[in-house]
């Protein structure tokens, strides 16, 4: 029968509760031993985290700054007020409710130790008072409980801890042997321990009270980390309502989205080396914004369309639709049978839009098909079939090649080109053949004006009958009147075309063929692209195809463990930075349960009076595992 047995965990800079989150669901067993973990009060000196972890640990937190006096001047610049005075053993208590915790653990502030800080500012008087803050939390929980101590505590914090604060942690290890902890340091992946959609490498120290808990500490499973959209796909779409104001898509500078689209996925900012600018502008891009939705697009058969402009087209609009009456146009090049009925006869009856065909079976029947196919040419000596009423070179072998090109003079001019130098043929009334000549003169412009422009000042060249395009002389001038002064009856007086209406004026009416080019249906916009410190929240299609943006608040949550993706969450405050802050320093909790199910078959088996256990799990504290694994030793 399963025994139940609490285990206790309290909580220095316990932020908004992660890793109290964490430890409440560790649900451990060691043979008929069931732990139940139980949080008895957290420790922090925001009191918008402490809110947090009032709701998330289900246990009231304590706002308590853990400074001494010198530490405080150090960090502030300045003299505490007269409300202030320094932390004591007795607030250790009443924070914890004046229980004895098992397990305490600690996630101190990492500022100093980050290598997001430079190494000369890391350095100065404020952040080694923030590093020692870690040193003063230590001894004052030490010393509360030591004459009856802690089983375990737990320090987490940053990996650069091990070498930034190398003699920091040099002074809380002797600290902890002092009151008869063995100690060992390690780093962990906090995603491979919880299972999470993030890499998360931090830093751990163990501290084992060696009187009480004789056993070896064992790591944790290590299991696969899991990629980003298993956990976003299970989300609502950034911005809706429906999941809070945590989701909103947060609002950036107009240039960190333009950098964003351009940095490739999986990538960072180094991809933005690979463009060429010149002159302080991409040379291979053009950024515009993107002028309508649905380009191209194609609307449902039962759905509405969307609202009809002056411009309806499918190159700027879903302005086509998925007809399914295909009977009526789907025949394009179809052809009829010759015993069926054909389709209604429309203004277009051609091949190509229809089934404006018919299969002939009087093929054989016909004389003008009967020797020969549509443009046929007779020989010479072939005779010629029965002459139908339509004689024309479309209907059948109705041409012939007629060898007597140099013969008499009635065929010898037949598309026939005199050379410049030589005598022309005499000049007939049905001179529309051989009658052209090899003209040397190019000069188009002096001689011939095809496709001249006359001067609006100088006279036009003879206006002949056959000038029927610009090609054919001088057909063209330089008109010097754009249209600034028309006259009365001219129909460009007031139609506007490619006219530009002022951004603060009103359009004309909208007629059923508004183009740009016959009224004013272009308008002076003054929305100029966003300024590059503009904040704004955008939609940016990237190269990939794909819009790369910021994770949501919510988002940043859900990969920290801190709440299931179909969840809901709601932190202290308005502020999308300060919950950011809050998230980021929490211990996810999913690592949290990880290491308190491992620490919790520790202290079982301390508690049923085991000393050995055996595990294909690598011992944690392995560099003081012979010292740690016998009963008594120190």
């Amino acid at each position: 029968m399963l025994r139940d047995v609490e285990i206790r965990h309290g909580h220095l800079f316990c932020g908004l509760a992660g890793g109290a989150k964490g430890f409440n669901r560790a649900r451990p067993r060691v043979g008929n031993l069931q732990a139940r973990f139980r949080c008895i009060g957290g420790i922090d000196n925001d009191p918008a985290a402490i809110r947090d972890f009032g709701t998330i640990a289900g246990v009231p937190g304590t706002v308590l700054d853990l400074f001494d006096r010198s530490q405080y001047i150090a960090f502030h610049g300045r003299e505490p007020g007269p409300e202030w005075r320094e932390a004591t053993t007795a607030d250790i208590h009443r924070a914890f409710g004046y229980e004895r915790p098992h397990i305490v653990f600690l996630s101190a502030p990492c500022k100093g130790f980050s290598g997001l800080l430079s190494q000369t500012k890391s350095e100065t008087d404020k952040y080694q008072a923030l590093n020692r803050l870690t040193l003063r939390g230590i001894w004052l929980t030490l010393e509360a409980f030591k004459d009856d101590p802690i089983e375990m505590l737990l320090f987490e914090n940053v990996p650069r801890i091990a070498t930034r604060g190398r003699q920091l942690l040099d002074q809380i290890v002797a600290l902890l042997r002092a009151y008869g902890y063995a100690v060992a340091e390690t780093t962990h992946d906090c995603g491979e321990l919880g299972g999470l959609a993030q890499s998360r490498k931090r830093f751990l120290l163990v501290a084992r009270h060696m009187e009480k808990v004789p056993h070896f500490l064992y790591e944790p499973t290590k299991r696969a980390l899991r990629a980003v959209g298993d956990v976003l796909d299970r989300m609502l779409m950034p911005g809706d309502e429906r999941a809070g104001p945590m989701h909103r898509v947060p609002s950036l500078q107009w240039k960190t989205w333009v950098r964003l689209a351009f940095v490739e996925a999986g990538s960072d900012w180094r991809s933005l080396n690979r463009l060429a600018v010149e002159n302080g502008h991409l040379r291979d891009y053009l950024i515009v914004p993107e002028m309508h939705n649905g380009v191209l697009g194609v609307q449902a058969w039962d759905k509405p369309s969307g609202t009809v402009a002056g411009a309806s087209r499918p190159g700027n609009g879903t302005f086509s639709v998925a007809d399914p009456r295909q009977q009526l146009y789907s025949a394009g090049y179809g052809v009829n049978q010759w015993d069926a009925p054909m389709g209604a006869v429309s203004g277009e009856s051609l091949p190509s839009n229809g089934r404006f065909s018919v299969a002939d079976p009087r093929f054989s029947q016909s004389a003008k098909w009967s020797d020969g196919q549509a443009y046929g040419v007779r020989r010479w000596d072939d005779t010629s079939g029965a002459i139908a009423g339509q004689q024309n070179p479309g209907q059948g072998a109705y041409t012939v090649a007629d060898p007597r090109h140099a013969g008499p003079a009635k065929h010898s001019n037949e598309f026939r080109i005199v050379p410049w130098d030589g005598n022309s043929m005499a000049v007939t009334s049905a001179h529309g053949t051989g009658q052209s000549v090899a003209d040397p003169r190019p000069d188009w412009d002096g001689r011939h004006g095809h496709l001249h422009v006359g001067a609006w000042d100088r006279s036009s060249r003879t206006v002949t009958a056959g000038g029927k395009g610009v090609q054919g002389g001088y057909l063209s001038v330089a008109d010097p009147r754009p249209g600034m002064k028309r006259g009365a009856g001219d129909h460009y007086l007031t139609a506007g075309h490619y006219g530009v209406v002022p951004w603060a004026s009103a359009a004309g009416a909208v007629s059923a063929a508004a183009g740009h080019d016959n009224g004013r249906w272009s308008v002076a916009d003054p929305r100029l692209m966003p300024a590059p410190a503009q904040k704004l929240v955008c939609r940016i299609r990237a190269l990939d195809g794909t819009w790369h943006r910021p994770f949501t608040t919510l988002e940043l949550a859900a990969l920290q463990s801190l709440v299931d993706p179909e969840e809901q969450l709601e932190l202290d405050g308005l502020s999308d930075q300060a919950w950011r802050e809050r998230i980021g320093n929490a211990v996810p909790p999913a690592a949290a349960e990880a290491i308190a199910n491992v620490m919790g078959e520790t202290l079982l088996l301390a508690m049923s009076g085991e000393t050995f256990m055996l595990s294909a799990q690598p011992i944690w504290v392995r560099n003081v595992a012979v010292a740690i694994s016998v009963q008594g030793a120190t």
